[in-house]
């Protein structure tokens, strides 16, 4: 903060000028200096009010509802297609067609004409005119009655009863695939356990408690134990991972739920800690060697296996020195990272040599460009300890220098993605939980949703029947990575 400035009246400003002007000097140079430390400060924090989910890596939750203001009040990191809104042409419509199995037919009988012809009962059909109504049964639990024989042994004069199917073991219980929806709907559609409850009661006529619902989630858990360690496992030995963290308030306190996923698998798990420490603890990324792609937050530098940096990152931060600063550099690196990425995306196989150079020529020339746009100081100031702060754009010109490979990753090899965005969209139906919730009352039960959100997005991605996939979970025989269900 600047020292409170002396205030003056034009007499004694008048006073001072004529009887010493050193002394008004000295007044002038020391309101010099606060005007330019209040412009440093008001810049400041202008920078800081002028960041959206557009320009920074704030999320969208964070914008409010104020629109952008400007002449620029819009701007899609996408670039024009083209194309038509819509439809495509040529592109396969989806639509409810007719099914050669109809459930029931109903069949309508004309009685007269319109001419005057009465007792058309008997006359020959000639032809139908078919429509069909999709509807849903009316819903009911069936009801499955065991009845267990009981006979008595001629030998030995015992009675003997044949054993019960696994898992009834009680004289009355719900199902496994019951059990199973119970599941599904709270933690793949985040339904709370007594809205759970009355939705049951609407629909089925029955009433379920919520500790039943509970009990079905726990259950889950527990034998999901063979899918979690195998998910690891396959992680582990994947070619591109991708990885996330975000913070979930778990019992008044923050917890930082952790994702780690790829095309075909998707890992949650909920730690008090966000860094190596919860990292290392889900034995995912300690023995991982393949490619990790993340958003350049530095605890994930520390781990021995190659990297992959999200450019829709980059490019939001670029948006910033454009939009903000109004720095040219950035405006051509801006365009030359969708470029690029437009390019790999038409290649069927690895670039050349050949191919690659002159894209990396333009990238080091615009580099270049940005250092002469922002020259590092000769000397740090005087009277301050330590190295210089950076701006914005030192900071962004020397991450691209310093990791080139992983800010071009995608370029080097087709089978790594542009962004991250595969991990900030596991994240987000997370985030949809709390915004419906707010928060996980208990540490167990945010276990809980990590690990049967973890098998539900799996089995999604592996393209099981997500109901078939959480039902033989809860019989005790989950499905696993890699296994067609």
């Amino acid at each position: 903060m600047p020292e409170r400035s002396i205030m003056f009246t034009r007499e004694e400003l008048l006073v001072v000028t004529k009887s010493n002007p050193e002394v008004l000097v000295d007044i002038i140079l020391s309101l010099q200096e606060q005007v330019e430390l209040l412009t440093q400060q008001v810049a400041k924090l202008e920078k800081q009010i002028s960041k959206n989910s557009r320009n920074s890596s704030k999320p969208p939750s964070t914008d409010g509802f104020n629109k952008p203001t400007g002449a620029k009040k819009t701007k899609s990191l996408r670039k024009k297609t083209g194309k038509k809104q819509g439809g495509q042409k040529g592109h396969k419509g989806h639509h409810l067609e007719k099914t050669k199995k109809p459930d029931y037919i109903i069949p309508l009988t004309p009685i007269s004409c319109p001419c005057g012809v009465d007792h058309l009962a008997d006359v020959a059909v000639s032809g139908y005119d078919i429509r069909q109504v999709f509807e849903l049964p009316e819903p009911k639990l069936e009801v499955f009655e065991y009845q267990n024989e009981i006979k008595i042994c001629p030998k030995c004069g015992q009675p003997v009863k044949a054993p019960f199917p696994e898992g009834v073991n009680a004289p009355v219980q719900y199902g496994p695939k019951f059990r199973g929806m119970l599941v599904y709907m709270q933690n793949q559609h985040f339904l709370p356990a007594n809205r759970l409850s009355q939705m049951v009661s609407d629909l089925y006529g029955t009433s379920v408690s919520t500790a039943t619902i509970l009990n079905a989630s726990a259950r889950s858990y527990t034998n999901l134990d063979p899918f979690e360690e195998s998910l690891v496992s396959a992680l582990t030995n994947s070619k591109v991972v991708h990885a996330d963290e975000s913070g979930v308030r778990t019992v008044k306190k923050l917890y930082w739920l952790h994702s780690a996923s790829t095309d075909l698998l998707t890992f949650y798990g909920v730690h008090e800690k966000r860094g190596t420490l919860a990292m290392n603890d889900f034995k995912i990324l300690p023995n991982f060697t393949g490619r990790l792609i993340h958003d350049f937050w530095k605890p994930y530098l520390k781990y021995d296996c190659d990297h992959g940096l999200c450019n829709a990152h980059h490019l939001r931060e670029l948006v910033f020195l454009i939009e903000q600063e109004e720095q040219a550099w950035a405006k051509k690196m801006f365009n030359l990272l969708l470029d690029m990425n437009d390019f790999v995306g038409e290649q069927n196989e690895q670039l050349t040599d050949e191919q690659k150079e002159p894209w990396l020529t333009l990238y080091h020339e615009i580099i270049a460009e940005g250092w002469e746009e922002n020259p590092l100081p000769k000397k740090p100031p005087k009277k301050k300890r330590g190295r210089p702060a950076k701006t914005k754009s030192q900071n962004l010109l020397t991450r691209f220098i310093d990791f080139e490979d992983s800010v071009l990753a995608f370029l080097h090899d087709l089978d790594v993605p542009f962004t991250n965005n595969l991990a900030e969209q596991d994240i987000r139906m997370i985030k949809l939980r709390l915004k419906i919730s707010g928060c996980f009352r208990t540490v167990k039960g945010a276990e809980h949703f990590a690990r049967i959100r973890s098998y539900l997005s799996t089995a999604r991605k592996q393209g099981w029947n997500v109901l078939d996939s959480i039902t033989a979970a809860i019989k005790g025989t989950p499905f696993l990575p890699g296994q067609s269900a």
